[in-house]
């Protein structure tokens, strides 16, 4: 069949590949390719990696052939790559088994900064904590008893030292009082299906986010404020529960080589301390336990290598000036307090359905101004265009975050539709976080290859990868390993030097200290030939990144052909 080929090759007089012109185009199409490539993010990185780390390179490359090879074996096109959140549970335990997996759970990846602290936990530890709790009770406007009731009717609970009468009817009984209390292992032992287990089955599923069937997402964002968020921050926010919940959050951080993260926490909830049912005026004791916790873990053997954690105050985009300036009054009260714990501002909520930025102007220089006053710099690091449209009220946020001086902004899904405004954010550092994972979850970006990651890339946009909320998403694990995963499958020009990239950035762009505006500018600009606290945390990442290199290679060389 070949030698018929040739010959009807060579009797049509069809040119060959070795022929001069073909040769030609061949290498303008090289040299078009490499134009576009020294555009990336990752080309200085890349040209600048010693022998070692471009060994590794070329290893992971071959990893990452032969894995997404075995993905389409599995059922799974590889052009068509589901995010492992979103695969069967088969699927992923496989998965989870792989070389390259294991590969990217030892990678160093430097800082975490876009994660929401109640979202984060796993919603098993959580609810086996609520259930070690003694005076967790449960209570409800009305009996739940129908099947809609079990799916729809908001639940609360809360702590009360004294326990509920258990002789009074149960939460599934049409005979319930609404909003009476009941004591949780009575709400569980009495649960219609199951008893206990039946229990906290339903209420996992109450609190974790199924995506969308049918590609509609602004019912599922929705619900994940209204809905999943308020029960959740009704388990976390007990002193014993927070607690043991920052506990796990910060070794399960810490064992996927993550040193540093910043929580975005929305202060709108009610909490309580060990043993009170009064609920605290202010969020100073909250602090509190905050930086005790953190202190404790970094004076662990487990947490020694820790730098630490810090918080970006966070309130509801959807409030009214009022209520949103008397947050912004206790930002500031508990900046003053708490120096070290407050790095940033950010708004929450439904971009597509709330107030935009462009309507909250007046609040927000309001803002700036009172800190301004008491010689306080509280940076702005907007949430902006988390979209999918065009010109709409979501997109055009994103001119509003830059102009208002956002240092980062996060899951800026509509910017690769503005060259100029790319331009822009180049020009003023501006630090985009996504999280891929979460855009899947939501129903914007499924599969992954539809999220406009790799465009700003090629753009030399500076990005990191945030985890966003594991927990409401029924995700396990908090780090950051599932989101390199499945952007090593999901887009080949992506490679090992596109995720030390982005974990670089991520330590260029961490709050470690407070920083004005040109000191700020010049840690990012300087990077690891500076001399503050940054580079000095960059020349230790990339220390451990040499000796991440030399384990792939000792453990992986041989076995990919790569000497």
């Amino acid at each position: 069949m070949e030698l018929e080929n040739i010959s009807w090759e060579a009797e049509e007089g069809v040119p060959q590949t070795q022929d001069p012109f073909i040769q030609r185009f061949l290498d303008g199409r090289d040299s078009l390719i490499q134009r576009e490539v020294s555009q990336r993010h990752d080309f200085n990185l890349h040209n600048s990696l010693p022998p070692a780390a471009h060994r590794a390179c070329q290893i992971v490359s071959q990893v990452c052939a032969q894995e997404l090879a075995q993905i389409q074996h599995d059922g799974y096109p590889s052009n068509d790559f589901l995010h492992l959140s979103l695969m069967s549970g088969q699927a992923k335990e496989r998965l989870e088994q792989s070389d390259l997996w294991k590969i990217v759970r030892h990678l160093p990846k430097g800082s975490l900064l876009h994660a929401h602290l109640p979202a984060m936990v796993d919603i098993d530890f959580l609810i086996d904590q609520v259930f070690a709790t003694p005076g967790f009770h449960i209570s409800a406007p009305k009996p739940i008893t129908s099947q809609p009731d079990y799916q729809d009717v908001p639940v609360h609970f809360h702590y009360q030292p004294t326990e509920a009468s258990r002789d009074k009817p149960s939460l599934w009984s049409p005979d319930y009082t609404p909003s009476d209390p009941i004591d949780v292992l009575a709400a569980g032992t009495s649960f219609p299906v199951n008893g206990e287990a039946g229990f906290r089955t339903w209420l996992k599923d109450r609190c974790t986010l199924q995506p969308p069937n049918d590609g509609g997402t602004s019912g599922v964002i929705s619900d994940f404020f209204s809905f999943y968020l308020p029960i959740i921050n009704s388990l976390f926010h007990h002193e014993p529960i927070l607690r043991s919940s920052l506990r796990r959050i910060l070794s399960q951080l810490v064992a996927d080589r993550i040193r540093y993260v910043e929580f975005r926490v929305a202060f709108t909830f009610q909490y309580t301390l060990q043993g009170n049912e009064k609920h605290e005026e202010d969020y100073s004791t909250w602090f509190q336990i905050f930086q005790e916790e953190i202190e404790r873990f970094r004076n662990s053997e487990e947490g020694k290598y820790f730098y630490g954690a810090r918080i970006i105050w966070t309130t509801m985009r959807g409030l009214s000036n009022k209520d949103i300036g008397l947050s912004m009054k206790q930002c500031i009260l508990t900046k003053q307090k708490f120096p070290g714990l407050i790095c940033g501002f950010d708004l929450f909520g439904i971009e597509s359905q709330e107030r935009s930025l462009s309507d909250l102007l007046p609040i927000l220089f309001w803002f700036r101004g009172r800190c301004a006053d008491e010689g306080l710099d509280i940076p702005f690091m907007f949430h902006a265009g988390q979209t999918l449209g065009d010109g709409d009220q979501t997109d055009d946020n994103l001119f509003d975050a830059v102009l208002l001086g956002s240092r980062r902004i996060s899951q800026p899904l509509s910017l690769y539709k503005h060259p100029l405004l790319i331009e822009v954010i180049k020009t003023k550092n501006i630090l985009l976080e996504y999280s891929l994972r979460s855009s899947a979850c939501l129903g914007l970006t499924t599969p992954f290859q539809s999220h406009p990651l790799p465009a700003v890339l090629s753009r030399g946009v500076s990005v990191t990868l945030g985890n966003d909320s594991p927990g409401v998403f029924g995700l396990g694990d908090n780090g950051l390993s599932t989101e390199y995963f499945g952007s090593l499958l999901a887009f080949q020009n992506m490679g090992l030097t596109g995720l030390t990239m982005m974990a670089e950035n991520s330590i260029r762009w961490s709050c470690y200290e407070d920083q004005s505006l040109k000191e700020w500018t010049t840690g990012i600009e300087e990077g690891i030939v500076g001399e503050g606290l940054k580079a000095s945390r960059l020349r230790e990442f990339y220390a451990d990144f040499e000796k991440f290199c030399e384990w792939v290679a000792q453990e992986f060389g041989a076995r990919y052909g790569v000497e």
